[in-house]
């Protein structure tokens, strides 16, 4: 059969959210979407709180992952040990809460295996290697198919691990810098890629928050808690379609709604 999985950008602020829960049910039900994974760890700018975890699973989200932002909330500590739907990156700390991946049901019985990581290039080198951390996973059990969500900074880090699981996993997309990429592709030997989802927030801003806030940190101002823009928003998502008799990508294609 061909299974159609809907991967959406990282959800920025309330006004995200909202835009989130307008449009993904509709999106889903166009392209007849079966599976569908979205990053929430700006839901709430810096972090992701339970209601808003809950908004997202409502709107259609199978899984929600998350990225470096995982612990600015610290009341989504309890609810990681509790959902295993909702995914911090693998690749942190044995002693975090929560857990990394999971295999979940797909239509006739597949198992799809959903993975979150964390890049560490540019970002935070305490984290476990992210290619190391893929190869023991991939171990442990078997899945029909292997998505994973790695958040990171660099372009490099992310065609790197793309091309390194290309056979072994089904499709990588890129999250983090909440700018959409046009490489949508499917490399040699089946794993559909794109290097950065993007975003579903405001869209007139600078990855989402305020223009100024972003000008007066470059400036070097006073910190600010960032605030999401006003104004119009989109949703940046990426839809893989697979071949699953042959366990390979058939297709990959940017569905943004602004």
């Amino acid at each position: 059969m061909l299974l159609h999985i809907l991967a959406v950008g990282d959800v920025v602020g309330q006004p995200g959210l909202d835009f989130l829960c307008r449009h993904l049910p509709a999106l889903r039900k166009l392209h007849g979407v079966h599976f569908t994974v979205v990053n929430g760890e700006n839901a709430a700018c810096n972090g992701l709180l339970p209601e808003q975890a809950e908004d997202i699973f409502a709107a259609g989200a199978d899984v929600i992952t998350l990225g470096n932002h995982t612990w600015d909330k610290r009341q989504i500590v309890p609810y990681l040990e509790d959902c295993p739907y909702l995914l911090r990156p693998a690749n942190y700390t044995r002693r975090a809460p929560g857990r990394g991946w999971g295999i979940f049901d797909g239509p006739q019985g597949l198992r799809i295996r959903v993975v979150s990581l964390i890049g560490r290039c540019e970002m935070d080198s305490n984290f476990d290697n992210p290619f190391f951390k893929m190869d023991n996973i991939l171990a442990r059990e078997e899945a029909d198919l292997t998505l994973v969500d790695f958040h990171a900074e660099a372009t490099s880090e992310k065609l790197a691990l793309a091309w390194y699981l290309d056979g072994r996993a089904q499709a990588l997309w890129g999250t983090h810098t909440h700018v959409p990429t046009a490489d949508c592709q499917v490399l040699p030997q089946g794993l559909g890629l794109v290097t950065d989802l993007g975003m579903t927030g405001p869209s007139q801003s600078v990855i989402g928050i305020r223009p100024e806030q972003a000008i007066n940190r470059f400036l070097g101002g006073l910190p600010q808690r960032f605030q999401p823009a006003p104004g119009p928003c989109r949703m940046d998502a990426v839809l893989f379609t697979f071949d699953t008799a042959q366990r390979r990508c058939a297709g990959v294609q940017r569905v943004d709604i602004s």
